[in-house]
This record gives C-alpha cells, sequence and structure tokens, in this order.
C-alpha cells in the first residue's frame, strides 16, 4: 500500500511541477498579457471608469439590491462569491510562504502577475456572460466549459477539440473542489482554531495517530462536524443562500482584516520604507533573495511570487467565471469590470496588507530572512501578536485563527458553487447529478477535519491548476471576440456612440432582445 501511495504521490509532483512551475504560471502571464494588449491596457486606460462602476457604484439598488429572479443574483452577490472562493487561506499563508521561500521580491512577482491577471479575469467573465444559458431550473449557468464547447468549437475544425476541453475542464473543477476547494481549507480552519482556541479536554482525547506521527483528537472531530452541519444547510439552499451568505461575511472580513494589518503597519511606520526596498530588491537581484531555502535565482523568485499570486486571486483558472455567470448584468463587459476589480481586491489590497505586516512587525529578519516560526500561517499570527497581545494572551494568533477560518469558510462556499456547475455539464442538466454532487461534497468536508495525510490536496491542486490549460487555450483563441465586445462596450458606454451595435450574447435571440431592452430603458 505504501509503495502504492508513493507512486501515486511521485507521479502528482511530476505533473504539480510542470502545471505550476515549468508550464502554467508563465502561461497565465503570457495570456495575461495578451489580453492586457488586445483590450489597449484597459485597466490602466480605463481605471477611473472601472472603479466607477464597481466599488464606486455600490450605492446603485441595481448593483447591490437584491434580484427577485431566480436565474441570477446581484452584480455584487456575484463578486463577494467570488472573492468568497479567492479570498481564503493563500491570503495570509500563502502570502507568507511565499515571502518565506522566494524571499520579499516574491510579494513584486505577485503584483505583477495581479496586473496582468485582471484583464484574463476580465476576459473569462465576459466571454462567461456571452455564452451563458438557462438550465431546466431557469438559473444561469456560465464558464470556460460553455465557452469552450460553443466558442472555440464553433470555429472551423474545432468543435470536437472544443468539446474535449469543456469536459477536461470540469472534470479538472471536480476534483479541485474536492480537495483545494474542500478538505484542504477546512483543515486549515480545524488545525488553526483547535490551536488557537485550545479546550485540553476534547484535544487530550485521540481518536488515532497516522504512521508519520500526526494525530486526530476529538477536538477536530467535534469541528468538522460543526463544520460539516454549517456548510451543508448552506450548499443544499443552492446558490441563492451561498450569496447571501458570502455578501454578508466577505465585505466584514475583508474589512477586519485589512484594518487588523493596517494597525501593525501604521505602528512600524518607520520600517515600511524598509519593507519596500526589500521587496523590489529582492525582486531583481538575486543575491537579495535570501529566502528560507538560500541560494534563490531571480528565476525561482518570479515563478514563486507569480505561483502564489495567481493561486491567490485564480485569475485564469476560469473558476470565479461560473459564479460572475450568475449576474443580473445583460452586458458581458459590466460584468467584466468586477472581474478586475475582484483580482484588485484580492491580491493588491489584502495580499498587500499581509506583505507589509510580515515584513514591517519584525518577525522576519530583511537582511537575512531569519523568521520567528517556521510555520507561514504562524508567521501572519507572531506578527499580528507584536500588537495584539494582552499578557500571556495572544489576541493576535486568535484573530488570525478567526480570519483563517472566515476566509476558509467562505472559499469552502464558493467552490461548492463551482463544482455543483461543472457536474451539471458533465450530467447533462440533470437535478440528480447536482444533488448526489452536493451531499458528497457536504460529507467530504468532515474527512478534511480528521485526514492526516496531505496527499489528497496535493493532488487537487494539480487538477486546480490543470484547470487553466483549457481555459486559456479558450481565452486566447477567443480573443478577438473579447475585443470585438469590449470595443463596442467603450464606443456605446464611454464615448456615447448610440450608433454602435451591442454584441451581448452569442444567442442570436437573446442578443436581440438585450440590445432592444438597452435601447429603450438604457438597462444594462
Amino acid at each position: 500500500m505504501n509503495s502504492f501511495l508513493d507512486t501515486i504521490t511521485s507521479i502528482n509532483d511530476t505533473l504539480n511541477t510542470i502545471v505550476w512551475s515549468r508550464l502554467g504560471v508563465w502561461l497565465l502571464i503570457a495570456v495575461g498579457v495578451i489580453m492586457t494588449c488586445v483590450t489597449g491596457f484597459f485597466q490602466v486606460t480605463h481605471i477611473g471608469h472601472w472603479l466607477k462602476k464597481t466599488i464606486g457604484s455600490l450605492g446603485d439598488n441595481k448593483v447591490k439590491g437584491h434580484t427577485g429572479e431566480k436565474a441570477s443574483i446581484s452584480q455584487f452577490q456575484a463578486l463577494c462569491t467570488a472573492l468568497a472562493a479567492t479570498v481564503g487561506v493563500g491570503n495570509i499563508a500563502g502570502v507568507a510562504a511565499a515571502i518565506m521561500t522566494g524571499g520579499p521580491g516574491a510579494v513584486f512577482w505577485m503584483w505583477v502577475a495581479a496586473f496582468f491577471g485582471m484583464m484574463t479575469n476580465y476576459s473569462e467573465n465576459i466571454l462567461g456572460i456571452y455564452f451563458r444559458r438557462k438550465n431546466k431550473q431557469g438559473e444561469w449557468s456560465g464558464g470556460a466549459m460553455y465557452y469552450l464547447q460553443d466558442g472555440l468549437g464553433s470555429k472551423k475544425g474545432m468543435k470536437t477539440v472544443g468539446k474535449v476541453l469543456a469536459v477536461a475542464f470540469s472534470v479538472f473543477a471536480v476534483f479541485a473542489s474536492f480537495g483545494i476547494g474542500n478538505m484542504g481549507q477546512i483543515n486549515k480552519i480545524v488545525v488553526n482554531f483547535t490551536t488557537a482556541f485550545n479546550i485540553r479536554p476534547l484535544s487530550d482525547v485521540i481518536l488515532y495517530t497516522s504512521e508519520d506521527g500526526a494525530s486526530v483528537n476529538l477536538y477536530m472531530l467535534i469541528m468538522g462536524i460543526v463544520l460539516m452541519i454549517l456548510i451543508g444547510l448552506i450548499v443544499i439552499g443552492g446558490l441563492q443562500r451561498i450569496a447571501r451568505v458570502a455578501e454578508t461575511i466577505v465585505p466584514f472580513m475583508v474589512v477586519a482584516f485589512v484594518l487588523g494589518s493596517l494597525v501593525i503597519i501604521l505602528k512600524n511606520a518607520a520600517h515600511i520604507g524598509s519593507a519596500f526596498s526589500a521587496i523590489f530588491g529582492g525582486a531583481f537581484t538575486a543575491k537579495a533573495a535570501w529566502g528560507a531555502a538560500g541560494g534563490l535565482t531571480v528565476k525561482q523568485v518570479i515563478t514563486m511570487g507569480c505561483k502564489r499570486g495567481v493561486f491567490s486571486n485564480e485569475a485564469g483558472l476560469g473558476s470565479s467565471v461560473m459564479v460572475h455567470s450568475n449576474s443580473n448584468v445583460i452586458e458581458p463587459v459590466k460584468q467584466g469590470l468586477w472581474g478586475i476589480f475582484e483580482v484588485f481586491a484580492d491580491t493588491f489590497i489584502v495580499c498587500t496588507m499581509t506583505a507589509l505586516t510580515v515584513l514591517t512587525s519584525g518577525v522576519i529578519d530583511l537582511n537575512t530572512g531569519i523568521a520567528v516560526t517556521d510555520s507561514d500561517s504562524t508567521l501572519v499570527a507572531e506578527a499580528f501578536n507584536t500588537v495584539f497581545k494582552i499578557g500571556d494572551f495572544e489576541l493576535g494568533r486568535c484573530f488570525i485563527a478567526l480570519a483563517i477560518l472566515l476566509f476558509a469558510f467562505t472559499t469552502v462556499l464558493g467552490w461548492s458553487h463551482y463544482g455543483s456547475k461543472a457536474v451539471e455539464y458533465l450530467a447533462g442538466d440533470h437535478t440528480g447529478a447536482v444533488k448526489v454532487y452536493k451531499v458528497i461534497f457536504v460529507i467530504m468536508t468532515l474527512s478534511g477535519a480528521v485526514l492526516t495525510s496531505s496527499l489528497a490536496w496535493d493532488i487537487s491542486d494539480t487538477f486546480n491548476g490543470m484547470m487553466m490549460i483549457p481555459n486559456l487555450i479558450g481565452v486566447v483563441f477567443l480573443s478577438p471576440l473579447v475585443m470585438k465586445i469590449t470595443k463596442s462596450y467603450i464606443e456605446r458606454r464611454i464615448r456615447n456612440n448610440k450608433d454602435a451595435e451591442p454584441v451581448l450574447s452569442f444567442f442570436p435571440e437573446l442578443n436581440a432582445e438585450n440590445a432592444k431592452r438597452i435601447k429603450e430603458t438604457g438597462d444594462d
């Protein structure tokens, strides 16, 4: 048995290296550059517009207000549900891991990945809205599988290729949802929470110990059961319930984490300059890229930063487009703008706050790279403890444990929807298959709480990365369509050219209906 598991581990390690280091990260950056050029550096040239239409429009009831339609959710709910899946453990432990293994310079490359990732996410959302359709329950269904099947598949001689890639993407998404979107997140919640809020009568009851010495106690099992029940009550309720929970928790958790980080950063304001010097210096100078591994090359620093950036914001994986496609907009670019903001909020705000908290608080030496702990999530907790500590009571550790709980919990909710949509596509819109998937997904949360081996989520990490390959192929092949839709929007919405033709849907009758609605009412 051990030999079999060793073989599986070896194969997965090889695939993971190819997907996340040798191919995937560079492919993601390349596609981001292509889509940035195709759209005329939209994230820069129209920065005022997309900020106004996203965060600046939250007072508009059409943006934030709930829709009465079963088919859709509001634009803000779509954003919060997408952020629920992207703003997760990677924003805390992932950023700390990038700094510990790739040096401060890795943060710079996280920013680079996010800058170009904005337009990849923008393009995915545009294509998601353009190719979406309603299922038998009257709900919108969209995602990479549909623009691969109908978009790429409509190209001459590409029908079979488009269908095969659509199926492959969906299969990868289902497997990734069980690991990275479920068990991996639950495991982080349980380990951090039971450590920060230890209840000895429960944690002292050891249920079993694995061959590598890792133990599972009664406290972990109880936590797993509680989380399974909570997630079950929300997931079984469908997207509308997930969206309502997400729009309640996500803004609160992001604001609370950012405010907590700002307190630490401002208290250590004298070190902000040194932190930025380390970030920019370590990004281009191998000597400055100390890292925990030592002897890092600039290439390794770039790879680590880009990988962690993509892992955090998921731009290019084709995941969040599955929930953005449920938005109540009829203008594809309107949801594309939220895709830009999603990456901006995830990486440029939340991840940057984590990085500066670590680099300014003194928990890691900017000259030698020596950290006060070897654990990535513990490092952030130690940074918070430098300010939020009362005597022996480590309030910072408790805060981070709660932050990881909320971040990871909402990530599980978001991924449950992604997996459901992938199953819906594979099963041909049979509701029974989706219901079975949801039940399995909920049960798997308990597995995440009590499993000691990391192989399950290591494999799902590989599947997570494999999602991006068919998705990015579709995005690149459909880049002329993205450019056409963007130009139409700019002409009509920014330059006020009323004679410009709307490009709204792949389906002619829906395109005509939506174009008429916009012309007559101005509704978008």
